[in-house]
């Protein structure tokens, strides 16, 4: 379960969680195509003398979808890298909320007009075909990594709204809360059974 997903209902936690996990499987499937494409380019190189076709073409589709997989998956938990200064500076909760709040609106501002224009990337793409870029050897369609470039974008800027609406309604108290603790502890479905036990 997510940071994000851990706070929001259950109608609406349990897709976004299909979702996560279906990112974190193509995120580690990704590591897998890599480990195993390089490993076959040595090989090939230095066993047999020869080189693997064309791989760099199917590594860089493969790559832009990890990439972005993951960053959407980074923006959900919240674990991007970052330079926040004044978070260890600024110890009053009601300001440290507001600074959260201008945060996510610039956040969201700046996702928004990246993921429209990713979605105008798209459309050229498709107002092109048939007749749109391929690679040169295996033609693959640039459409493939740019649809990763777009879908990485929209779920940033989702989960940058999702995010908003939590501070807005749990208030300042909420950044103050372990994200590690709501991440792993909180399990909902574990309550009902928690509670029978206390019952008997």
């Amino acid at each position: 379960m997510s940071i994000l997903t851990s706070e929001l209902p259950r109608p609406v936690a349990k897709p976004l969680n299909g979702v996560i996990k279906l990112m974190n499987f193509m995120i580690t499937a990704g590591g897998v195509i890599m480990a195993l494409t390089f490993f076959m380019v040595v090989i090939v190189r230095y066993g047999f003398g020869g080189n693997l076709f064309a791989y760099e073409e199917w590594l860089m589709t493969v790559s832009f979808w990890m990439f972005f997989m993951a960053a959407a998956v980074a923006s959900a938990r919240k674990e991007h890298v970052n330079a926040d200064v004044l978070g260890f500076l600024i110890k009053n909760p009601r300001i440290i909320w507001w600074r959260e709040v201008a945060v996510e609106i610039i956040e969201i501002g700046v996702l928004s007009a990246v993921t429209y224009w990713g979605w105008l990337m798209l459309e050229e793409e498709l107002a092109s075909y048939p007749m749109w870029q391929t690679t040169v050897a295996l033609k693959i369609p640039f459409f493939a990594p740019r649809l990763a470039i777009f879908l990485g974008f929209l779920f940033m800027t989702m989960f940058a709204v999702l995010h908003f609406y939590l501070l807005l309604r749990n208030g300042p108290k909420w950044p103050e809360r372990e994200p590690r603790e709501i991440a792993e502890n909180v399990h909902p479905e574990e309550e009902p059974i928690k509670a029978q036990g206390a019952a008997q």
